[in-house]
């Protein structure tokens, strides 16, 4: 060992070498070799390039259920999807579902999640029975609510009775029907928010709340000054989440409404599938349909991801 040290007592620095600078055959810190990251490859493209790449060849493309990619049509799919009134008014109706259940649910976790925190650190048993929601599958939830507010023997009949509807059927009407749908969503997914942004709310550091309760900051100016702008990125994860979920709701229309009272609960993820999978069975069109809401899901979703840009702008 000592023949190997200079005469300062030191290793002499090898030859050759530059400090931070890769051994050739050494992979660097950080970096997968294409062989590892080879499989996870192949599996993206499989589940997602694949699937993106047919869609877009159907919306292209005379077919049908039996006989798909029959002839090349252009853009005559998007275009008849694009003014097809029916799809047209069930791209609103699932923005305006989307964006009502988002908004509700998120407002509403939020509130549960600040209660729940007051209480302390741990999620309790009060917190896991405000899960049970989430945790039931879309198909028992329609049914359960579809149960409840039948106008004879449902759980709601003895409450509409006593608020002077005897006999009340939300479901018969366009309107309450749709309000329904929201609600039923927004009881089922409030608890992914809750849980979300509890766990937000573990981040944020207890000196900054007792600066705030030393200078004679309340509750709501310390919710808004201290707690806010911590777990405000996170909401607005949150919110996307929720819009996301909301956009894509198939479940519980086909279970409660089948679209109706008349098309009144027809959103798009339902009218892509009659389009496709009843009738005709147009599997170009409702191909063409897809990209066009996509479309419209994107904007959407960019638009919450700017907010969420900008909430995490201000928190720095």
């Amino acid at each position: 060992m000592t023949q190997l040290l200079d005469g300062r007592g030191t290793l002499p620095r090898q030859r050759g070498r530059v400090p931070g600078r890769a051994v050739p055959g050494r992979h660097r810190p950080g970096h997968v070799s294409t062989w590892l990251a080879a499989p996870s490859l192949a599996g993206l493209a499989l589940m997602l390039v694949y699937p993106t790449v047919f869609v877009v060849a159907l919306a292209v493309t005379k077919s049908s259920l039996a006989r798909p990619l029959q002839r090349f049509t252009g853009t005559d799919n998007l275009v008849e999807a694009w003014e097809s009134l029916a799809f047209a008014g069930s791209l609103v109706r699932s923005v305006v579902f989307a964006v009502l259940a988002a908004l509700a649910a998120t407002a509403l976790g939020v509130v549960l999640a600040l209660l729940l925190h007051a209480r302390g650190t741990r999620f309790g048993v009060v917190g896991t029975i405000l899960l049970l929601p989430l945790v039931t599958p879309p198909v028992m939830v329609g049914v359960a609510w579809k149960l409840m507010l039948a106008p004879v023997g449902g759980a709601f009949g003895g409450l509409f009775s006593a608020l002077g509807f005897p006999g009340a059927n939300p479901l018969g009407d366009s309107v309450g029907a749709f309000g329904a749908l929201v609600v039923m969503h927004v009881w089922q997914w409030t608890p992914l928010v809750t849980l979300l942004v509890f766990a937000a709310l573990l981040g944020v550091p207890e000196e900054l709340r007792e600066a705030a309760a030393l200078d004679g900051a309340g509750a709501f100016r310390s919710f808004t000054h201290v707690v806010w702008p911590v777990i405000a990125p996170n909401v607005f994860s949150v919110l996307l989440l929720e819009l996301v979920i909301g956009l894509k709701v198939f479940d519980l229309v086909t279970v409660v409404t089948q679209g109706g009272p008349g098309v009144s609960t027809i959103v798009s993820s339902f009218e892509i599938f009659r389009t496709g999978m009843r009738g005709s069975y147009e599997i170009g069109t409702a191909a063409a349909e897809t990209l066009v809401f996509g479309l419209v899901v994107g904007v959407l979703t960019t638009v919450v991801t700017l907010l969420r840009a900008r909430a995490v702008r201000a928190d720095r």
